[in-house]
């Protein structure tokens, strides 16, 4: 009933809250479905991962400006929520409260979006399981290889593509 990558993603935002693998997820997921939709509900979900991350590792500025995209995007497509299983009046409420600590300077904790099919429930923490997290865990905030993902991993594929992008655009022109 749901894409395997949108369970994949609610299991690491909820269980070892690997937002930036949330991000990757569904970021292929979304190039390979709707790529051309950039209010689509998949780059709002996309962005509400990335605001997650930064906040975490108190980018207060970035945070804030991807969740302000991401709840745009979010209210505009608030009838497939429901389609995803989440609750359309919770999570505007749960987004709006995230912005408030954000503004403010608070520090990032852990939170959970308002899941309503027990299906999809059951979907994301047996995934949790079977890849050795727990759903429901607080981020660990001295994981460093997590909070600090983005600086770590291995930029070779992007740096690559760049450049075949850039080649095509030169030989175009």
């Amino acid at each position: 009933m749901y894409p395997k990558e949108y369970i994949q993603f609610l299991a690491h935002f909820h269980g070892d809250r690997d937002y930036f693998e949330c991000h990757e997820i569904l970021e292929e997921y979304w190039k390979e479905n709707d790529i051309k939709n950039k209010n689509s509900i998949w780059v709002g979900l996309i962005l509400l991962a990335v605001s997650t991350y930064h906040h975490r590792r108190d980018n207060f500025t970035g945070a804030k400006r991807t969740l302000e995209k991401a709840i745009t995007i979010l209210k505009k497509e608030s009838y497939c929520l429901i389609k995803l299983g989440l609750d359309p009046q919770q999570l505007p409420s749960i987004l709006n409260e995230r912005l408030s600590i954000i503004t403010n300077h608070q520090p990032y904790s852990s939170f959970n979006l308002p899941i309503v099919d027990p299906a999809l429930l059951r979907q994301g923490r047996s995934y949790c399981e079977e890849n050795g997290f727990v759903w429901g865990a607080d981020s660990d905030l001295r994981n460093r290889p997590l909070i600090d993902r983005h600086i770590l991993r291995d930029r070779t594929s992007v740096i690559n593509e760049r450049k075949e992008s850039l080649k095509l655009r030169k030989g175009n022109v």
